[in-house]
């Protein structure tokens, strides 16, 4: 794709997590600390919330692979609506905990041995349990009752709850009491501001050892900051298919006019140019009059958008031809270079 045009070892602004590309700003870096400090705690839940796409799961994802520690056996879920009974079996299946049976006392009591089997060996669990809005308060509270696993006066296992907004009215509920006691610390992650923006990106950027002269003008990151609203997952999707319009059009650089063009796209292709107007005509309606000065103007109006959606669709299947051709043209030239290399040697 864009990477050798733009000189990247690898794809800057790829959606899947990685711990290589963790920015810690603030709000982040106060996520992971309370993170770390729960897992030297040893007990109690610990409950970072925030909205979509600002960078929870990677915060779980960065403790994950820094943990350094054999003692702790972690597992993470990614949560459906589960109930009490499904979120037990998942947590067995998690920890590869063999079940004889399938009743909800018969898995409490093969994880209870499990978890006491890790006590013997000096270990503990942890369970890192990711949209955790999904869960229903009944479930929740099943969590709860698992920190009561305890032996010689210590819990069994930790668990860590990470989930959006939402996650905040299922714990502040009036029967979540006894669940909020346990809590011993809580994060609430916000988006970016611009100028966490523009460290974000360049860091991106850093780790993909990018180290030519600078992609972003001061303005263009600004933009940026704008059309995405500080969200990461936002600016990831943003600024790679901004890169792929560069490598396309044969940028070096990216200003206003290059983001705004592609913010237009993306605008065009996920929410549509049609406003999905109807021209209702019931039984009970009069007869569509199609030569009234009215419907001509609405006819006229959804023919105006109607081309101005095959135009964008006609603009976009050039570009896919001029990406192609670009991509057989720089193999091409790869081939010939392993081939000139081959036969000198």
């Amino acid at each position: 794709m864009y990477e050798s045009y733009y000189g990247f070892t690898e794809r800057p602004f790829q959606l899947s997590p990685d711990p290589r590309f963790f920015f810690a700003t603030n709000h982040h870096q106060r996520a992971l600390s309370y993170l770390q400090y729960g897992l030297d705690q040893g007990e109690g839940f610990i409950v970072i919330t925030g909205p979509i796409g600002t960078g929870k799961t990677t915060i779980a994802r960065n403790l994950l692979s820094t943990i350094g520690d054999e003692n702790i056996i972690a597992a993470q879920l990614v949560t459906t609506k589960l109930s009490p009974d499904e979120l037990l079996e998942l947590i067995a299946a998690e920890f590869k905990i063999p079940l004889q049976g399938n009743s909800k006392s018969e898995v409490l009591r093969a994880i209870e041995k499990f978890l006491i089997q890790l006590h013997q060996q000096g270990k503990r669990a942890l369970l890192l349990v990711d949209e955790a809005q999904n869960l229903p308060i009944e479930t929740v509270e099943e969590l709860r009752m698992l920190s009561n696993f305890q032996l010689d006066d210590k819990p069994l296992i930790q668990s860590f709850l990470l989930g959006q907004e939402e996650l905040k009215d299922i714990i502040q509920a009036p029967n979540m009491e006894q669940f909020r006691q346990r809590i011993i610390a809580s994060a609430h992650l916000k988006p970016l501001s611009v100028e966490e923006v523009k460290s974000y990106i360049n860091h991106r950027l850093q780790q993909a050892s990018y180290e030519k002269e600078p992609l972003f003008s001061d303005d263009a990151l600004e933009l940026i900051h704008k059309k995405t609203l500080g969200v990461p997952r936002k600016i990831n999707i943003f600024v790679d298919r901004l890169l792929l319009f560069g490598f396309l059009e044969e940028l070096s650089s990216f200003g206003i006019d290059a983001i705004n063009d592609v913010a237009e796209e993306m605008s065009a292709e996920l929410t549509g140019s049609l406003n999905n107007k109807k021209l209702e005509n019931t039984e009970n309606s009069q007869p569509l009059v199609v030569n009234s000065p009215e419907n001509v103007e609405n006819i006229k109006e959804v023919l105006r958008e109607v081309e101005e959606i095959l135009e964008s669709s006609i603009k976009q299947k050039i570009k896919m031809a001029r990406y192609v051709d670009k991509l057989l043209k720089q193999k091409n030239r790869e081939y010939a270079q392993k081939q000139v290399k081959s036969e000198a040697e």
